[in-house]
């Protein structure tokens, strides 16, 4: 791992999950991880009810938006995340890829998305633990 390892989480819209994901990790490491998320089929906006349910932890996602998966971004990750959606993200040697089974936010009420964020909170709390313990480091 590189001294600020680079997390890339995938979901077919980038729109919610991968969303949630980055922002949670993103807030969480503090600059200690280099976070970036995207989509295969990006849509045109965030969720606006993932955008709600961030907004109660002080999380903004009024700047963000869905970008695209491109080769590039996953050759600078050191960890690839699908968010559960199916999605395939080119494999390249020497990657670290994990899929993250998770209900899809869409359509779905604030009520129904806060027990999705904070089981991605855990998750993303549990991965930044174990890129930054001083075994990851060698």
């Amino acid at each position: 791992m590189p001294d600020v390892p680079e997390v890339l989480f995938v979901c077919v819209h980038n729109a919610g999950r991968s969303q949630m994901a980055a922002a949670l990790l993103d807030h969480h490491a503090r600059g200690r991880v280099h976070v970036r998320s995207a989509g295969s089929a990006p849509a045109d906006t965030i969720n606006p009810a993932v955008r709600e349910v961030m907004a109660e932890l002080g999380l903004d996602l009024s700047t963000e938006f869905p970008k695209p998966l491109t080769d590039d971004v996953v050759r600078a990750a050191d960890v690839v995340i699908s968010m559960g959606c199916g999605d395939a993200c080119p494999v390249y040697p020497g990657k670290r890829y994990l899929d993250w089974e998770l209900t899809d936010p869409a359509g779905k009420s604030p009520e129904e998305i806060r027990p999705i964020r904070d089981d991605i909170d855990a998750r993303v709390k549990a991965l930044l633990a174990e890129l930054t313990s001083p075994a990851a480091a060698q």
